[in-house]
Order: structure tokens, then sequence, then C-alpha cells
């Protein structure tokens, strides 16, 4: 066999044999990308930042009903590079593979939802039972962010999470706290998520539905 045809021989099998980048991304971590999570979170700077980015989504206002302001989902690699940048010296990548081993990865999703004009802290209430009884104010639950159905879809099979929490946000002054919004947390196991895109699909109870497709294969 000529030189030449080996060496593009060569060359076309190793192309073939090396691993697409079209696929989701990689889970169970390496200690390799631990490692590299670790000083990419470590480095606290533009370039940090930058990479975060890459998971959050910012949606437009709505015409009525609660704002679903941000959708974000933090892969186990960024979840890794985030942990790395909340640790305070004496942190080092040895213990984040150390910590690492063993431990169930997860997707995270957080949604950030703002009340609105159409849907603020106060609700109207009619202050008797009769038609054209004056109305009144009542202050909005903080659990109100319960009616907000969250749905994930990987392959259009619907994945449940392995928790589902919510916080309500307030704004204070001397007059005292206001609510303004909710941060709502869902955790997945890693392993569904083995598609090249994920859907998140929220329905309020007023407004219409919000959908937020995320490229898998974008993310690391």
């Amino acid at each position: 066999m000529p030189r030449l045809v080996r060496v593009f021989a060569v060359l076309l099998a190793s192309v073939l044999l090396v691993p697409s980048d079209s696929s989701a991304f990689s889970s169970p971590l390496s200690d390799e990308a631990v490692r590299d999570a670790y000083f990419l979170g470590q480095r606290r700077d533009e370039t940090t930042a930058r990479f975060l980015a890459k998971y959050k989504q910012h949606l437009p206002a709505p015409e009525a009903g609660p704002y679903v302001a941000s959708v974000e989902m933090l892969t186990p690699f960024a979840l890794e590079v985030l942990q790395s940048s909340e640790q305070t010296m004496g942190y080092s990548a040895q213990q984040a593979a150390a910590a690492h081993r063993g431990k169930e990865e997860r997707v995270v999703l957080s949604v950030e939802v703002l009340l609105t004009d159409s849907y603020g802290p106060l609700i109207v209430r009619p202050v008797g039972a009769r038609s054209g009884s004056p109305v009144g104010y009542a202050f909005r639950s903080p659990d109100f962010w319960k009616q907000i159905e969250v749905q994930v879809a990987v392959d259009d099979k619907i994945v449940k999470p392995a928790r589902f929490q919510g916080e309500p946000t307030y704004l204070c002054s001397d007059g005292g706290c206001q609510l303004t919004g909710a941060i709502l947390r869902l955790e997945f196991e890693a392993a569904p998520f083995d598609s090249n895109t994920a859907t998140v699909e929220m329905y309020p109870p007023e407004g219409r539905e919000v959908v937020v497709d995320f490229d898998l294969t974008a993310l690391r």
C-alpha cells in the first residue's frame, strides 16, 4: 500500500473513532472534567460568567399574567463550575474531584417568575357576597408559584423531577416588604437527558403558556 494511502487510511480511522459532539452533554463526569470545571469556576471572571450565561435564557414580558423572566438549565458540569466559583480559599481540585466521586449527578432547572401589573402582589376581591358589593384587596399568597405547572420533555418523553421547590422573592424598604415573584427550582436525574434537545413548558394560572427549548449539544 502506498505511503500516502496508508496515511489517509489512518486519518480516516481516527476520525471515525472520535465520539460525535452532536450528542447531549457528558454524564457521568470524568475526573478530568471535574478538574476542568474546578479551574473554570476558580477564575471568577468574565470567562466564568460568559460560560454560565449560555445555560440561561431570558424571555420577553407577557401581555398578561405572571412574567416568566428567565429559565436556566444547569448540567452536571455547569453545577461543578458554579460550586467551585462559590468556594473560598483552601478548596483544591483534588477536593473537588473527591467530593464528586460517588455523587449522583443532577440537572437543575431554575425558573424566575416576576409579578406584573396584571398579576400583582394584591388581589381584588368583593367585600360582600351580593352582586355589586364594593371591592377590597387581599395580599397574594407567597405560595402562588405552586399554581405554575412546569413540565420538562426529552424526546417527547416527560421527565419527572426528583425534587421541586420554590421560594418567594421580596423587595424590602423601611415601609416593609412586598412580594415581587418567586424562584422555582427543579432537580432531575442526569441520565434521562441523553438527547439533543430538552423542552421546558410552563403553564401559569393566568396568561399564555411559555415554552423554552435547550440545545443540549451546545452545553457541556
